[in-house]
């Protein structure tokens, strides 16, 4: 009985340790070309690195902003975008690249796109696909007008530089937030617990074979 429990607290702390491994992890700066201005303007705001925040496609670099600052839009941008002013969008003409870096190097499994998706009201759509790494993922647009997360999944990039692509299907492409998703090396304390339980679990074997031998 007591090996069956010692057997179960080793289990739980192994899949303790690995379910918390996941995490969303935010970029320290991201480099771009800003965005474009049609009927309003759809820079990158309150970016607040280098580069001109209210130039069309001006280069934009060491710093953050809209797409990175946890505000999703959930309506249009011919609604978030009016008035004249900073929306939560970031609107192209071109199809932009994006790099996404980390001071201490990641390990990035998903990325999640927030696109609005107007079924071409004032030539917005969602966009083709998007690039991660070098890996292209199609885009099937989806039913309805209403902005939509797109999550690029299964990726293994570890480094600290991520390059990110969008391919417009449409004049323009309109991008809320990035989210990722990454799983980080275990600290040293993580393994210090798991060998731990392993040893314990393998001691209390060890004795239950002793007493049944």
């Amino acid at each position: 009985m007591k090996t069956k429990i010692i057997a179960n607290l080793s289990m739980l702390a192994f899949f303790g340790a690995a379910s918390s491994a996941y995490a969303g992890v935010a970029p320290d700066s991201y480099d771009m070309l800003n965005g474009n201005t049609g009927s309003y303007n759809y820079w990158d705001e309150t970016y607040n690195g280098s580069g001109c925040v209210t130039c069309d496609n001006a280069a934009l670099s060491g710093g953050r902003g809209d797409l990175t600052d946890g505000i999703i839009a959930t309506e249009n941008w011919f609604i978030t975008e009016a008035p004249v002013g900073n929306g939560p969008y970031v609107g192209w003409t071109i199809d932009p690249v994006i790099t996404f870096h980390w001071n201490t190097p990641v390990n990035i499994t998903s990325v999640t796109f927030h696109f609005d998706d107007s079924n071409g009201s004032g030539g917005v759509s969602s966009p083709a696909s998007v690039t991660v790494d070098g890996t292209t993922f199609p885009i099937t647009d989806p039913l309805g007008s209403s902005p939509f997360a797109f999550v690029a999944d299964g990726l293994s990039f570890s480094g600290n530089d991520l390059v990110v692509s969008i391919t417009r299907s449409n004049s323009w492409v309109f991008l809320s937030e990035v989210e990722f998703n990454a799983a980080p090396v275990p600290e040293p304390e993580t393994y210090a617990m798991l060998l731990a339980g392993l040893g314990l679990l393998g001691f209390a074997v060890r004795r239950r074979k002793a007493m049944t031998a």
